[in-house]
Parts: C-alpha cells; structure tokens; sequence
C-alpha cells in the first residue's frame, strides 16, 4: 500500500552557487510512502492512515534548512519522514529543481532515493 504525493512546489534556497543561496529557486517533490492503511479503508478513521498535511509541513520544514546538493535535502527529507511517521516502511522520493543555472536550456534536474524505515541505507 503506498500515499502518494505529486507535484509537491516549495521556494527554498539550495545550491552550489552563491546566487542560488541569494536568490533561490522553485523545487518539486514527489513522495511515494509505503505504509499499512487496511484500518483507514476499513474504519475510515484518519487514525489509520497518515495526515498528508503534516507529511507536508514536515517536508517544508526541511525545506527551509539550506544544503548545497539535491542529494542531502533529499536524504534529509526522507530520514525525517520515517522518524517522525513510524508507520511509513519506506520513502521513494523524487525531487528536481526547475530552470537550473547551468548555462543550458534545461527544464529541471533531479533525483531519486528510496530509503527504508528497516535499514536508512539508501537502496
């Protein structure tokens, strides 16, 4: 059983770049979250399932912490799911910064990580 959450737009100040610690830039997150939610479908109780809204927040949060790479916001992002949501078996996440500054016509970059609650080795 997985939540899902797409298209996920935070502002945030990340990069390698002076400028991009100055001036920032749109980022996108898509969280894929394996969980048990058979007692939510049944009982339809929000007690069975994860708030979507505080996977968001806690997302925004990490967000607002500055880091130079994709790499670490993502790790980050997704060790401070499974800590804080202990029903969440394993995070996939993907996560792109749009219009990046790097001298060619280019939509967005990004990346991927899955990491499970078990082992927080990045698989």
């Amino acid at each position: 059983m997985y939540i899902h959450l797409k298209g996920l737009k935070l502002y945030a100040f990340h990069g390698v770049l002076p400028q991009e610690n100055r001036v920032g830039a749109e980022y996108t997150v898509n969280l894929r979250l394996k969980t048990d939610f058979n007692r939510a479908a049944q009982t339809d109780c929000l007690e069975g399932t994860i708030n979507y809204a505080e996977v968001f927040e806690a997302v925004k949060q990490e967000m607002q912490i500055s880091s130079q790479l994709l790499e670490h916001v993502a790790y980050r992002i997704a060790n401070r799911l499974l800590h804080d949501f202990p029903a969440i078996e394993e995070v996939d996440i993907e996560f792109y910064k749009q219009n990046p500054p790097m001298g060619a016509d280019c939509e967005q970059v990004g990346i991927s990580l899955s990491l499970s609650a078990d082992n927080t080795q990045i698989r």
